[in-house]
């Protein structure tokens, strides 16, 4: 089944994010790998798809997994969270109907 993991960053994480991204990203790339990610990337924090210093607010990543609890220990062992860049983490099932 498909899960969406939300991220909400803590104030000014850009450093922090900027410090874990590559960890992150691979994380993403090996579902993508397996088949099992829909879509993932952040939220700028101005309305540009640069924000600069701005920096993001938070992430979304649509992938799957076996089961909520698959999904949940997943999410939780990203480097966003390790890193502090995510003051919270919610992961709800996900049914995708288009496209």
């Amino acid at each position: 089944m498909w899960y969406a993991i939300y991220g909400v960053d803590v104030e000014n994480s850009l450093e922090r994010r900027q410090s874990v991204r590559p960890a992150h990203l691979d994380r993403l790339k090996q579902l993508q790998n397996d088949g099992r990610l829909l879509l993932a990337g952040p939220f700028p924090a101005i309305d540009s798809n640069d924000p600069g210093p701005a920096g993001f607010s938070g992430s979304l990543i649509v992938a799957e997994f076996d089961s909520l609890e698959d999904a949940e220990a997943w999410a939780k062992a990203d480097p966003y969270v390790a890193a502090g860049v995510y003051a919270s983490v919610t992961v709800k099932p996900f049914r995708k109907v288009f496209p």
